[in-house]
């Protein structure tokens, strides 16, 4: 593991090191590291062993969603992703059970703070945001709570361009920096108050939902709640699916995009939508070579454009694939998969491993909708915008928030707007899925400058049209999935060859064909994400098509920089010059497969993280007729842990599908009343030096 010092979209000041101690031994970290990127950066990745079978713990989520990676910091069990570190700090490994405190005698307690707010809004990212701004630039009292250290969600992670509408999302734009004119914009407002570091824990039955500000627990009595909590990660079973290196796609994210931390060297995806794709292609940002991805459906399910890009930086795509297990015995060191049948079941002979030390896992999302659903039980009044109403892409959580924010302030009584038709239409276009591929269409003229769209899928995007100068590239204006198209020989009128639309475009999609100075052999131009350092004039590179298929081995004649994506420029032969899509960035023989499969060896396929329950223990009560969620909790402890069932009841669920049980059969597990741990002092009011 290192820092990435030079990242092609990212930039941090390595300044201000200081030192904390992990297991006695001294860390460097630096102003805004989490205690878990911190340890990455120095090469650990093993936070500490479970107390019922010793197997070595890490972080899975990077989220707070999990407890995985718990470490004791000053004494005190705090989630390493989530808290950061302070120089001097005191950071322990939990091997086995802690040791409790002695008993201290507690002078200071006081009673919780209870703040009225108009509106409440859990969650600073995209949906939040944009409700905050609807809200607040009407006078309206908002308060946003938001347990990170900085505001825009999973938008600090997101380091590329947007899909969407220019007009309404901020389409051709970067998440990171949508993140910060989102933020910016609510700072502005008087009415807007902050709470960064803050943990909803729960919504009581008194109409009041506790929060946990920083030390201080306070009661908030909102007029109206918007749960704008987004989405957790779906984990998986496997063999091996606990071992360190194996992550959600939010937690490789984090590391490498928000932490500037290299978390691996070779990684392996599973899952090929949206959220796995764009994964792999950060990773390749940062320099970690991705070894392969698969995916169980016959197709990915995520953007064609994606799914082409990292074809086209060389990363084998296996569809009708699945893992079988990773391997290893104190982290990962290599994975291995099956083909698929119609039934998605493994078939024999079919085991391929690679040689890998991390497996990213990607293969949905679930609402984090808890805070929503007690409301309505307690006729709070409350309302869901973003990924904790739907699961859709960023680009319709901002709209989602939008509309949802003016929807409150109208109940509210502040304003008599209603929302525009126009919007509810746009929602739901920013909210649709991918439509199905069609066959490239390469345009006829050879005699200007021509841009070839290598976009073959309809998906809600417009960006390249607000760039051309000329006006030449048209998309649907009431429908903004249809395809682009070039209208030179519509208008007369020819392409300057500025480069814009190469660009802007979200999926690196277009490229622009030059013919005026040689026909024969015209110059293209091609948008490359990878930083200065990585490509010069005068290097030597392979040209590939769309879908990753080499068309010539060519020197580059000059690379022009715009916005942090470098425009690589081309002389390829007329024949082939249109085909041209991108450049191979890593060689064909990462992705070799090992020459003999791994089989990994014992049924330790984990359900419950924080219980270590296998699947076997879970099968083997619904087999003898268990058929109540809480009874397998019971009997087994499987949900009983730390993170309380937010990773283990879907996985349970599925297990029960697996058997064969049918939905009407099966009893939920009763939710905790508090989602999310808390130390009891908090409620006590406890200060935090008495503590």
């Amino acid at each position: 593991m290192a820092r990435i010092e030079q990242h092609p979209i990212v930039r941090r000041d390595w300044k201000d090191p200081f030192t904390f101690t992990f297991a006695g031994r001294p860390v460097t970290a630096y102003p805004g590291d989490m205690i878990s990127s911190a340890l990455f950066a120095a090469g650990l990745r093993v936070f500490g062993h479970h107390p019922k079978d010793g197997a070595p713990q890490g972080i899975y989520c990077a989220n707070g969603q999990c407890a995985q990676c718990l470490v004791l910091a000053d004494g005190l069990p705090v989630k390493a992703c989530m808290t950061a570190v302070q120089p001097g700090m005191s950071v322990e490994p939990v091997d086995g059970l802690p040791t409790l405190p002695s008993r201290r005698e507690v002078g200071v307690m006081r009673e919780a703070e209870v703040r009225p707010v108009a509106v409440l809004i859990l969650g600073g990212g995209p949906a939040g945001l944009s409700a905050a701004i609807e809200l607040g630039s009407r006078g309206i009292d908002v308060l946003v709570v938001d347990d990170k250290d900085r505001l825009g969600g999973k938008l600090v992670l997101q380091t590329h361009r947007f899909f969407g509408s220019t007009q309404a999302v901020f389409a051709g734009t970067r998440g990171i920096d949508i993140g910060a004119r989102l933020e910016k914009r609510v700072r502005e407002l008087a009415a807007v108050e902050v709470w960064l570091e803050s943990t909803a824990l729960a919504v009581f039955s008194d109409r009041v939902v506790g929060v946990l500000r920083k030390d201080r627990y306070v009661l908030v009595r909102p007029q109206m709640l918007l749960v704008a909590t987004g989405a957790r990660e779906k984990s998986l079973v496997f063999q091996g699916n606990t071992l360190p290196g194996v992550y959600g796609a939010g937690a490789i994210q984090t590391l490498v995009n928000r932490d500037l931390v290299k978390a691996a060297d070779r990684l392996f995806i599973v899952g090929g939508g949206n959220v796995g794709l764009i994964a792999g292609y950060h990773a390749l940002q940062a320099g970690i070579d991705v070894v392969g991805l698969v995916e169980a459906l016959p197709e990915c399910g995520g953007y064609k454009v994606h799914k082409d890009k990292l074809a086209r930086m060389g990363v084998p795509i296996y569809t009708s694939h699945t893992i079988l297990s990773a391997n290893g015995v104190d982290g990962v060191e290599s994975v291995t998969v099956a083909e698929v049948d119609a039934k998605f079941r493994p078939i024999p002979g079919t085991e391929t491993s690679f040689a890998c030390d991390t497996v990213l896992i990607a293969v949905g999302l679930d609402p984090v909708d808890e805070f929503l659903r007690a409301a309505k039980e307690y006729d709070v009044p409350a309302v869901a915008a973003g990924d904790a109403e739907e699961i859709a892409e960023a680009s319709a959580a901002i709209f989602s928030g939008k509309i949802r924010g003016l929807e409150i302030a109208r109940s509210l009584g502040k304003t008599t707007d209603e929302v525009p038709e126009e919007w509810r239409t746009m929602g739901e276009i920013l909210k649709s899925r991918p439509g199905p591929s069609t066959s490239e269409t390469v345009p006829s003229d050879e005699d200007s400058v021509i841009p070839v769209f290598h976009c073959s899928q309809e998906i809600p995007c417009n960006p390249c049209t607000s760039v051309c100068p000329q006006k030449l590239i048209a998309i649907d204006e009431a429908d903004i999935r249809r395809l682009p198209q070039f209208l030179g020989a519509v208008t007369g009128r020819e392409c300057v060859g500025c480069d814009s639309c190469v660009a802007i475009c979200p999926g690196l999609a277009i490229t622009l064909v030059d013919f005026r100075k040689d026909r024969e052999e015209p110059m293209v131009t091609i948008p490359f994400e990878f930083g200065e350092s990585r490509l010069h004039a005068g290097d030597r590179v392979t040209v590939l098509d769309t879908v990753g298929e080499p068309i010539a081995a060519v020197a580059v004649e000059a690379v022009r920089r715009s916005d942090r994506t470098l425009l690589v420029k081309v002389r390829l032969p007329r024949t082939v010059a249109k085909r041209a899509a991108g450049v191979r960035m890593q060689e064909s023989w990462v992705g070799d497969p090992l020459p003999q499969a791994v089989e990994r060896l014992g049924d330790d396929a984990i359900v419950c993280r924080c219980e270590r329950i296998t699947a076997g223990e879970i099968r083997a009560r619904i087999r003898a007729g268990l058929r109540d969620m809480n009874e397998i909790k019971t009997v087994t402890r499987a949900g009983m842990g730390a993170c309380g069932g937010k990773t283990c009841t879907a996985l349970i669920a599925r297990l029960f599908r697996e058997e064969g049980v049918p939905a009407s059969e099966i009893t939920e597990n009763i939710r905790r009343p508090l989602f999310i741990e808390v130390p009891l002092g908090v409620f006590a009011g406890v200060e935090e030096e008495a503590l």
